[in-house]
Order: structure tokens, then C-alpha cells, then sequence
């Protein structure tokens, strides 16, 4: 299955999807959307694509004091105000990224973590999503179909819930073709679940936690798989950090397209790009 939006990476470094604002679990605001991501995959270099997302971040932060909104951060770095709307968190972050000279969808993307799981109903069966109001697993597809549509995002995950493959089909058929779609909650870096979306034809990508399945054997395993079907794998931090910089050099190693490690503050996201920055450095050298 194709992946677009998952690139080769930067030369040999992946691609890194910055997270800028955040809701959800993350964050003690009123959206429902986890992540609004940075991709700054238009540049030759790991270094210029860190130096332009940090440009961005912090280009936002004065946007969010102009408007009298909250700089205060999330678990992962991200920027955590009350807005009205995800559109308005998008809508926002475009004028970051325009207001620092960078053209969007062309040298800057967006990408999402919806985690859908966190606002499912399993009882009704309907996501609670703030945006919609109650809809299910179509209607919430047809969602992230038309916010794809209207804006520059490549990548969304977790866009339903874990449990809930049959919307995943509808999702993965709508859009599949066209972006990015990331199981994290769908499949944690379980080998057989991964099998079993590619049997199904659920997502195009992989999340790859490496503490989340238990073993670096099995987290290996779990890449392969995705790397052998075609799917995009995308390697992950979470959300409790350490300065442990593992994860950096796993991606690089299997020639992960991106890496999320947080946003462009707090130092246990820094040291990951800091290990990144150094990795491109030795591969130059």
C-alpha cells in the first residue's frame, strides 16, 4: 500500500512532525484533537527543517500573546490555549508558518494525532467530538476528509478509534490515496496487529513506540512488517520522557520517514534533536 506524504526523509535523517499545540489528554483546554503538528519536509537538511519549525513554534507563541491566549505548554511542549474550534488551532498555526516566510503545504505541512479512542462513546458508539458534535465513524472520516481538504495536512492518526475497523476501512478507502493515516492506539507496535490492518487494508502507516510492545526484538519485528507491506513507520515518543535519546538513533537506523519527539522546548524533546542534529553532523563528516 502507498504512503504518501511519507517522504525519504531529510537525506538520511526522517522528517520531523513538531508538536505546536496541543488538546485532548495533553493539554487543559477545550480541544479534542491530542496534536496540531509541524512537518517541515521542504528542505534539504535535518538542521534547516529543526531551524524552520522553531522559527514557526516560536512565531506562534507571539501570535497566541497578541490575542490575549495562553503560551502555557502541554505534557509534550505543544502550546495549550482555549480556542473556539480545530479549525481555528489550524487556521492559526498557517499564519505562524506565513508570517515566518515559509510557504505552507509546499515547505511546511500539518499533521494530526486525533486520538479518537479519548472522545469514542463504545456504549453508543459515537464519537463526542466537540467539532461535530456526537457523529459516528463515517461521519467523523468524512470529517478528516473535508479539514484534508481545506487544509495542508498530510498525516493524521489515530483519526477513530482502536476498536472500531470497520470505519477504518471507509476511512483508509476515502483518504489512504491521498495522506497519511497512522495507527498508534490501532495497532502499538504489535506485530500481529499491523498484519492484521494490512490483511484488512486499515491505515497506510505505523506509530513505533519502543518501549510500547516490550522488546526492541519485537519493536524491530513490528517495523519490518511495515517496511515489507509497504506501510510507512514512524518512530515515536510519548508522553512521560526521559532525556534518553534511544529513539533518534532507531529512526535513522530504519530509515523512518519521521520522528515525533515533541515540540521545540522542554529538554526531554531537546535532546532527541539535539541526538539527530549530531547523527547528521557524523553522516556528513
Amino acid at each position: 500500500m502507498s504512503h504518501p506524504g511519507a517522504g525519504q526523509g531529510l537525506g538520511k535523517l526522517p522528517t520531523p512532525m513538531m508538536n505546536i499545540l496541543n488538546g485532548g489528554a495533553h493539554a487543559d483546554n477545550n480541544l479534542d484533537i491530542q496534536e496540531f503538528m509541524l512537518v517541515p519536509h521542504g528542505f534539504e537538511s535535518f538542521k534547516e527543517a529543526l531551524r524552520a519549525g522553531s522559527e514557526v513554534f516560536h512565531k506562534l507563541k507571539a501570535i497566541l500573546k497578541d490575542s490575549n491566549l495562553t503560551t502555557a505548554v502541554g505534557d509534550e511542549g505543544g502550546f495549550a490555549p482555549k480556542l473556539e474550534s480545530s479549525r481555528q488551532a489550524l487556521d492559526l498555526i498557517l499564519q505562524a508558518i506565513e508570517q515566518t516566510g515559509y510557504k505552507s503545504g509546499e515547505q511546511i505541512s500539518l499533521a494530526l494525532d486525533a486520538a479518537a479512542s479519548e472522545f469514542y462513546d463504545r456504549e453508543t458508539q459515537r464519537y463526542q467530538f466537540k467539532d461535530t458534535g456526537p457523529v459516528d465513524g463515517r461521519a467523523l472520516s468524512d470529517y478528516w476528509a473535508k479539514l484534508a481538504q481545506d487544509y495542508p495536512i498530510i498525516s493524521i492518526e489515530d483519526g477513530l478509534d482502536q476498536n472500531d475497523w470497520d470505519s477504518w476501512q471507509y476511512l483508509t478507502q476515502a483518504l489512504g490515496s491521498k495522506i497519511q493515516l497512522v495507527g498508534d492506539d490501532l495497532f502499538v507496535t504489535n506485530p500481529k496487529l499491523i498484519q492484521k490492518g494490512v490483511e484488512q487494508k486499515v491505515a497506510n502507516a505505523v506509530l513505533i513506540k519502543l518501549n510500547q510492545i516490550g522488546t526492541l526484538s519485537e519493536t524491530l519485528k513490528a517495523i519490518r512488517i511495515a517496511q515489507e507491506t509497504g506501510y510507512a513507520h514512524v518512530v515515536s515518543h510519548r508522553s512521560g520522557e526521559t532525556e534518553d535519546t534511544s529513539i533518534a538513533d532507531l529512526a535513522v537506523a530504519t530509515s523512518a520517514a519521521y520522528i515525533k519527539a515533541g515540540s521545540l522546548c522542554r529538554s526531554e524533546r531537546i535532546a532527541k534533536y539535539n541526538r539527530l542534529l549530531q547523527i547528521e553532523e557524523e553522516i556528513r563528516a
